[in-house]
């Protein structure tokens, strides 16, 4: 059933119920070695290398999101990308080194193509009037995945700290026959919808459209500042200010709880306004005010106030993602839905690539108080410019 349908909402919220899920066990997966970090002994260094592997491979795999959705639709992909989770986690679990590179570059076979494929689909089923607050639905799956690994993992890790990682595992396996099962009812529409873009062709989307290029520009700072909160958090409130780790998954909870609100927030606002940058503007702003709170929070704090800090960190930096979709959506050429949002997170996660890298840099030279500020500064800085750029 497809939007043009009389009654869509029964074919549109069980494939968002399922596109949300998809994304949410992505990310938990993205976020069980930060969150596992302290009880296994990993560095910044390896949580670094785990996730720049992850959004390297994530960038050539959102670029080629279209074709993958053209040749198995959209739950086809949407399968691919568990069975991608399951090797991923598995490899982490053996606890090598070198497996957990590995894991990052798998995971990043899924990390890469389930946006375009949800963004294929759900962009078919609702009406055009939706598409802000149904993208934002959506964009909440990697803020519920989050509070579910920041809260269960830790406390997992007490016994075994492979626990955490084959949990995960199991929630894939789960999701995995869901979706198999899915695929003939919903595959036809983005089988017939989505088609291929090559790389030449995604740049010359993002020179030639003004507004999209904005978008991918000002994404990249963004990004690196949600993974800054996202994946080093745990590890900044256990080694700089010394807080229990089940306490640090707890406050890293808050903050993917202000993330899940933000998402939703700000999507009805940019609807309400009927223009996305004005929002975009300010959450830049905001996140990097947030950003230089948190580095200047002292050594054993009380958990209130971190949280006092953590929670409108995690809506701004963790909340801009639905809106921002949900323009790229508008802004996307007639048919080329699925492309373009591919293009535009290719910029996306160019900033998560290179942002491993950068706070891993910083946080030798000179602590994660530092990285915090630095990238907090960037996102200021891209906020002014997107302000004054017409």
């Amino acid at each position: 059933m497809t939007a043009g349908s009389a009654n869509p909402l029964p074919a549109l919220w069980p494939a968002l119920a399922a596109m949300t899920a998809l994304q949410g066990i992505v990310a938990m997966a993205l976020f069980a070695p930060g969150v596992l970090a302290p009880r296994l002994g990993l560095g910044e260094g390896m949580i670094a290398l785990f996730s720049a592997s992850c959004f390297g491979v994530g960038m050539v795999g959102a670029l080629w999101g279209g074709a993958l959705v053209r040749r198995f639709g959209s739950f086809g992909v949407a399968s691919l990308c568990m069975a991608a989770v399951i090797a991923s986690m598995a490899l982490g679990a053996s606890g090598a080194t070198v497996a957990l590179g590995l894991a990052g570059l798998v995971l990043g076979l899924a990390f890469g193509p389930e946006t375009p494929a949800s963004s294929a689909l759900l962009g078919r089923l609702a009406r055009p009037e939706q598409r802000p607050l149904i993208f934002s639905i959506r964009q909440t799956g990697n803020q519920l995945g989050a509070i579910v690994a920041s809260l269960t993992l830790p406390t997992l890790a007490l016994a075994d700290p492979r626990l955490g990682y084959l949990a995960v595992v199991a929630v894939a396996a789960v999701a995995l026959g869901a979706f198999l099962m899915l695929r003939g009812r919903y595959d036809g529409l983005t089988r017939a919808s989505a088609g291929a873009m090559d790389a030449r062709a995604a740049w010359a989307l993002l020179r030639q459209d003004r507004q999209i290029g904005a978008l991918a520009a000002i994404s990249v700072p963004f990004s690196a500042m949600q993974l800054t909160l996202n994946v080093f958090l745990v590890s900044y409130l256990v080694g700089t200010l010394g807080l229990g780790h089940v306490t640090a998954g707890l406050l890293l909870g808050a903050a993917q709880a202000g993330g899940l609100v933000g998402r939703l927030s700000w999507g009805a606002l940019a609807t309400s306004l009927g223009a996305a940058r004005p929002v975009l503007v300010g959450l830049g702003v905001a996140m990097g005010a947030c950003a230089a709170a948190a580095a200047l929070l002292p050594a054993g704090p009380s958990p209130w106030t971190v949280a006092a800090v953590a929670v409108p960190f995690g809506l701004t930096a963790s909340g801009w993602n639905g809106v921002f979709l949900a323009e790229v959506a508008r802004c996307a050429p007639p048919g080329r839905m699925a492309e373009a949002t591919g293009a535009v997170l290719t910029a996306s996660y160019a900033g998560l690539f290179c942002g491993p890298l950068l706070i891993s840099g910083l946080a030798a030279a000179g602590g994660l108080r530092l990285a915090y500020g630095v990238v907090g500064l960037c996102c200021c800085l891209a906020a002014f410019w997107m302000m004054i750029r017409k």
